[in-house]
This record gives structure tokens, C-alpha cells and sequence, in this order.
């Protein structure tokens, strides 16, 4: 079998939009989904940035997530965008393997934060007197780094796994993204080895966190319900609500995928779970963390108030 110089054969992205009035619907919703989570996000960096009532760890977290998601959304839509319009759906080499590189260090990291504001919610909750020595700023700066260095290490590995593999003739990768598991199905070798390690790797950055999530919560809902002032418990139950909603819409669909037999799995299928933690879950964090939280809404009104003013 034949195999192209791959250093210098460009790879195929088929996208997410067909070739009809059908999938220029979907690219406009898909366009305004994507600026919704630019501004979304930008606005909640910014305000978390500006408002001195808003330094605190759990906004200082919630900070960077947005900025993750910030960075997620613009690593994938742009490209896909671009491919729609002008119909040009060859990536390079080289640059397929800078998308892949930095959608796993994203999506590494933003597993390992939600962990992190699981943990601030236990101390804040369960622990609340031991929260100013358990979550200072020292502590919070080492699990953002923890989190960007321990992505950052995992996609290393798995990118150049995959810019090592051989491929091919066929370069065309039935997907929106250059996704190491798609791309898997154009190799001319046996890939159980790392078949496993992905496995290996899903189970310690989605299986393990999500673990730990669960006990944290578990925790919480028992020190909610000691809790005896009526409105403690309702701002506890809010707080936790909302980050709950946050890691189901992002776990599930990543979990299902990586975790599933890829030879039990169709591309449609992985194109539309795909849709849910690289475009869906951006857009919709900023409104799940502003709409039902006071303090970000008080500090929005405060920024307003400080722009009219000048």
C-alpha cells in the first residue's frame, strides 16, 4: 500500500455543514453561537478582572475557565468557518497537528479547573473557617498551572503520536476538527496500543475528576442539608446547581466518546457529541455563571454604571 510524504500532503476536513439551504442555516447558527461566546466570555474575564468585588478564588477560577473557553471556541470555529465560505477544507500537516495540540491541552485543562471549583465549593461549604489557609491566591495559581502544564503534557504526547503514525492515501478525515481519534481511522497500521493509552488517558482526566466531583458534591448536599438558615442553603444549592449543569454538559458528551468502542461509534455521531463540548458548552458557561449569580450581575451593573458615567 502506498503511503504520501507526510510532511507535505495536506489532510481534508469534511465539516459539519452540508452543501445545501440546510447548512447555511446551521453555519449562521453556528456563527452567532460563536460570537455569543466570544462576548460571553470576554465579558466575564473583564469583569472578574475589574471588579474588586469579584477577587476572590472561586471568580479567580471561574476567570480562567471562561479564558479556556474563550480559546476552545476559537481554536475550532474559525477554521470550520473559513472551510464553509470559501471552500477550501484542506489543513495542513503541520497545522492539523497545532489545532489537535491545542483543542486536548484545552480540553485537559478545562477537565482538571472544574475539578478545582468542585474543591472551592467543598472548602467554601463543608470547611468554610479553614477556607482562607485551604484556598489562598498561592493556591489557586498552583492548580491553574497544575491544570495547563498536566494538558499541556497530555496533548504533547498524543499529537505527536500522531504526526508519527503513517497514514494512507486517503487523507480525508470525516470531521470538523483535526481530532486525533478521527484521524486514527486513516492510518496504515495497527493502532491498539494507542487505542489503549487513550482510554488510559480519558480515564485519568474525565473518569478520576469526575470521581472526585461527585464525592465533593456528595459532601455538600449532606452539609446543605445540616445547614439550618434558610437562606445559606438556598445560595448553596444555586452555587452548586449551576456547576453541576456546567460539568454535565461538558463530561457527558466527552466521556461517551472517548470511553466508547470507536468501532461502536459512527462519525455523525462523534461530529454531533463534538458540537456539544467544542461549541455548545462555551457559548452557554458565561450565561449559566451570570443569569443565576447575583455578584456577577451586581458587578455588571456596577461596570455599566462606571461607562456611563464617563
Amino acid at each position: 500500500m502506498e503511503y504520501y510524504n507526510q510532511t507535505s500532503t495536506d489532510f481534508i476536513l469534511l465539516g459539519l455543514f452540508p452543501s445545501s439551504t440546510s447548512g447555511l442555516f446551521l453555519f449562521i447558527f453556528i456563527a452567532l453561537i460563536f460570537l455569543m461566546a466570544l462576548v460571553g466570555n470576554l465579558t466575564m474575564t473583564l469583569l472578574i478582572l475589574l471588579d474588586i468585588h469579584l477577587h476572590t478564588p472561586m471568580y479567580f477560577l471561574l476567570s480562567q475557565l471562561s479564558l479556556i473557553d474563550l480559546s476552545y471556541i476559537s481554536t475550532i470555529v474559525p477554521k470550520m468557518a473559513s472551510a464553509f465560505l470559501f471552500g477550501n477544507k484542506s489543513i495542513s500537516f503541520i497545522g492539523c497537528g497545532i489545532q489537535s495540540f491545542f483543542f486536548l491541552t484545552l480540553a485537559g485543562a478545562e477537565t482538571l479547573l472544574l475539578t478545582s471549583m468542585a474543591y472551592d465549593r467543598y472548602v467554601a461549604i463543608c470547611c468554610p473557617l479553614h477556607y482562607p489557609i485551604r484556598m489562598n491566591k498561592r493556591i489557586c495559581v498552583l492548580m491553574i498551572l497544575g491544570s495547563w502544564m498536566m494538558g499541556s503534557v497530555n496533548s504533547c504526547a498524543h499529537t505527536i503520536y500522531a504526526l508519527h503514525i503513517r497514514y494512507c492515501r486517503s487523507r480525508i478525515i470525516n470531521h470538523f476538527f483535526c481530532d486525533v481519534s478521527a484521524m486514527l481511522t486513516l492510518a496504515c497500521m495497527d493502532t491498539w496500543v494507542y487505542e489503549y493509552t487513550v482510554f488510559v488517558s480519558t480515564t485519568l482526566f474525565l473518569v478520576f475528576p469526575f470521581i472526585v466531583i461527585v464525592c465533593s458534591y456528595g459532601r455538600i448536599l449532606l452539609a446543605i442539608c445540616h445547614m439550618h438558615a434558610g437562606e445559606g442553603r438556598k445560595k448553596a444549592y444555586s452555587t452548586c446547581s449551576t456547576h453541576l449543569t456546567v460539568v454535565t454538559f461538558y463530561y457527558a458528551p466527552f466521556a461517551y466518546t472517548y470511553l466508547h468502542p470507536r468501532s461502536l461509534r459512527s462519525p455523525a455521531e462523534d461530529k454531533v457529541l463534538a458540537v456539544f463540548y467544542t461549541i455548545l458548552t462555551p457559548m452557554l458557561n458565561p450565561i449559566i455563571y451570570s443569569l443565576r449569580n447575583k455578584e456577577v450581575m451586581g458587578a455588571f451593573s456596577r461596570l455599566t454604571q462606571r461607562i456611563c458615567s464617563v
